[in-house]
């Protein structure tokens, strides 16, 4: 049976609201939650980007069950790899081995931040294979000195550590990243229903790992709001990753996405309150391979009826699958 995940989008609503949210859907039934971490919203509109870490540690003290999870940070720019395996660690504790650790090579929408240019997407996945062996080496007890070709760590260590450690997710695009994952991750991350994906993912030695999608939904009694709504904060969704990692600012995307229309988005992402539409979805993921989806309710404060929707309707049928 398919797990279904509960997305505590950070670029839609302010720390607290995301705190209680996750608790709503620990409350609904969710199997399972994601953090987004960014620096920037996608679009303005969406108006929020607080901090992810510090989320977490707040929504492991405010829940009991459900497990958490980075839905993606990257661990080669804005934070250095050794200062995310403390990060990790210490949610593991905090949330009782509740916590998976997902990552991926970064957007330059919230890395650009910290300055240096952003690299070629080659350049991205040898850092990214680099950052993965320091956190893997921490997790294990290791007092560590590492001079690589993309880092430096002097003597690091991690004093705090969870037994077991946080498996590693990475989220994959491409036959590049699916070798990468194959190799190195624990769980795969995607974000399309593809299943060339996880047959590449397999072939580099992913084979019976957990496989997580996401999917972005707007749950609304009234469509025409939902897609409204919809429009207006997730337009962007369908310029796909290779775009979406190399825009530098919310302003980007929105002339990205100047030409995208209502219907466009109302084609992609489920909008409304017929469950058959969400159940179809779903069921793309399921038939492609995928484990496991987090769904992404559009609207920050739309949560509160989008998880009793849920509870009452929404997860009873997504059992089915």
């Amino acid at each position: 049976m398919v797990q279904i995940g509960y997305t505590m989008m950070t670029e839609q609503a302010s720390p607290r609201d995301l705190v209680g949210h996750v608790v709503q859907a620990e409350k609904a039934g969710f199997d399972f939650s994601v953090t987004s971490d960014h620096y920037f919203p996608w679009l303005a509109s969406q108006g929020h980007s607080p901090n992810a870490w510090a989320l977490l540690g707040a929504a492991a003290q405010a829940t009991a069950r459900i497990p958490l999870m980075t839905y993606v940070t990257c661990p080669t720019t804005r934070y250095h790899p050794a200062v995310v395996a403390q990060q990790a660690a210490t949610v593991q504790l905090l949330s009782e081995g509740r916590f998976r650790l997902g990552l991926g090579s970064g957007e330059n929408l919230n890395e650009h931040v910290v300055g240096g240019g952003w690299p070629s997407v080659d350049v991205r996945l040898e850092k990214l294979e680099e950052a993965v062996g320091i956190i893997r080496a921490l997790f294990e007890g290791r007092t560590l000195t590492h001079h690589g070709a993309h880092y430096d760590v002097e003597h690091a260590k991690l004093w705090d550590l969870p037994d077991p450690p946080p498996p590693i997710g990475i989220a994959v695009s491409g036959e590049l990243s699916c070798r990468l994952a194959g190799h190195l991750a624990d769980i795969v991350i995607a974000t399309e229903p593809d299943p060339k994906l996880l047959e590449s993912f397999d072939r580099h030695g992913g084979a019976g790992k957990p496989r997580i999608g996401q999917l972005p939904v707007c749950y609304d009694p009234d469509r025409d709001a939902a897609i409204e709504r919809a429009h207006d904060q997730f337009r962007w969704f369908g310029l796909g990753w290779p775009v979406n990692s190399e825009l530098p600012h919310d302003g980007a995307f929105a002339s990205a996405t100047g030409s995208v229309t209502k219907d466009e988005v109302a084609e992609a992402i489920p909008c409304g309150a017929k469950v058959d539409d969400f159940v179809d979805a779903v069921r793309a993921y399921t038939d492609a391979g995928f484990t496991e989806v987090a769904l992404v309710q559009i609207g920050g404060d739309q949560q509160e009826p989008y998880c009793e929707w849920a509870a009452a309707e929404l997860l009873p049928a997504l059992r089915e699958l």
